[in-house]
């Protein structure tokens, strides 16, 4: 029986031919990212090593990446505390992959890891995040894992007691309409299989639209992969990928293309018709709550946030910047925007997309998760409504149980905030 990608990365990983689905491993990682949690995962890295008596020392300080973005600036005494802590880690231990908060390398940790080129076809990538399903979109197996977990992968080198997935097969044929973005399609693939219709399983993408489409857009894709249980999103490596990693992450060796057997097995197959969607509005306060905008315009919001990890890269603000252009955010609307790194802060100023984000009222914001979460940027008054790109509309993701969050593409965000109100920029004048 032929092998699933994650199969052969497994495999890979473990020294073998092949594995089998249900069969727990303990495979090798190439990747290991953690952001402010890593004050947690140190903790318990460093009680390890007491109890065995000796020096606590990483198994890789090349393999580990650490990347503040969770908390940036630090908003209080015990952020500030634990980043410097850290960073004290980081220098004792040589690991080589850090990212302050800093202009000129800082960003969110799902996006520093593509735009750097730690991430390529065939690692086993794991993560203190769930979003790291996120570097699936490289052609990798990334997956999320707990601080203690990752304490383990620090000392030993390898993941303890992963099970080999199940994968199902989504395949996405046909021409996205205009104004229809990747994220209309992660939405609708949620609403349709469900919040758990993917639990422990792979979700690997196949078809035209997504040979078609832009390493942003699939980096979209399988950052919401989790968001229908997934264990993991993964997109087959191809030329595209090979483009994104030499032109703009500045990788110089080799890249092996790795590709499913023809005969691999799937436990399921869902075929989207990319041609006939309309864009998506996940609806408070489930990702799988997903209606076409077409049922929900018109209802009044207080906040748009665009960004995050999902939808904070280049092509998004370009996005936004064509739809705002010339335009002005609605008087009692506040319009938030977070590019999802330095560089594509520094890219969109060249370019000229956030004078027009600016000069149409939005305020841009340093690179961050913070309105994604609401922690200390971006937090929804008592029965205020928010319309954002970001990942998850859980109650109160965005600071405020008493408030409702609704999730969509950056054109339908952008649209909506000229008018105040769910739009669909479908219909004209965008």
């Amino acid at each position: 029986m032929g092998q699933t990608i994650v199969q052969k990365i497994l495999a890979r990983a473990t020294s073998r031919q092949s594995v089998e689905v249900g069969e727990v491993l303990e495979p090798a990682v190439d990747t290991a990212m953690s952001h402010e949690n890593a004050a947690l995962v140190m903790n318990q890295f460093q009680e390890i090593f007491a109890g065995l008596g000796r020096t606590a020392k990483v198994w890789n300080p090349n393999r580990i990446a650490i990347i503040f973005d969770h908390r940036v600036p630090a908003e209080s005494k015990k952020t500030a505390t634990n980043q410097k802590k850290i960073r004290a880690f980081v220098a004792e231990q040589g690991i080589t992959k850090f990212h302050d908060i800093r202009g000129d390398e800082g960003g969110i940790c799902h996006q520093i890891l593509p735009e750097n080129g730690y991430v390529l076809p065939g690692y086993v990538v794991v993560g203190t995040d769930s979003h790291t399903t996120t570097h699936g979109a490289l052609g990798a197996f990334a997956f999320g894992i707990g601080a203690t977990e990752m304490a383990s992968v620090w000392a030993l080198g390898n993941v303890l007691n992963v099970e080999v997935p199940d994968t199902i097969k989504v395949v996405v044929e046909g021409e996205l309409p205009k104004y229809v973005q990747p994220k209309d399609i992660i939405l609708h693939l949620i609403g349709k299989i469900s919040a758990e219709g993917a639990n422990f399983k792979v979700l690997e993408f196949h078809g035209s639209t997504i040979r078609n489409m832009s390493t942003s857009g699939r980096l979209t894709l399988c950052n919401m992969a989790v968001e229908a249980g997934a264990t993991s999103g993964i997109v087959p490596p191809d030329e595209e990928t090979i483009r994104f990693l030499r032109e703009e992450a500045g990788v110089t060796g080799d890249i092996e293309l790795i590709a499913p057997d023809e005969d691999a097995k799937y436990c399921q197959v869902v075929e989207i018709d990319a041609s006939t969607l309309v864009p998506q509005i996940a609806c408070p306060h489930t990702v799988d709550n997903v209606k076409p905008v077409t049922e929900v315009e018109g209802l009044k919001v207080d906040q748009i946030v665009i960004g995050s990890c999902t939808n904070g890269r280049l092509d998004d603000l370009e996005t936004a910047a064509n739809i705002l252009r010339g335009k002005k955010v609605a008087r009692g609307v506040r319009m938030l925007v977070f590019p999802a790194s330095y560089r594509i802060y520094q890219k969109a100023l060249e370019l000229g997309y956030v004078n027009d984000l600016v000069k149409a009222g939005a305020v841009v914001m340093n690179p961050g998760c913070g309105p994604c979460l609401g922690v200390h940027q971006g937090a929804l008054g008592d029965k205020e409504v928010a319309l954002a790109t970001t990942n998850r509309n859980f109650k109160g993701r965005m600071g405020n149980p008493d408030s409702d969050v609704y999730l969509c593409s950056p054109a339908v965000a952008a649209a909506s905030a000229i008018t105040g109100m769910i739009t669909n920029p479908q219909k004209g004048g965008f």
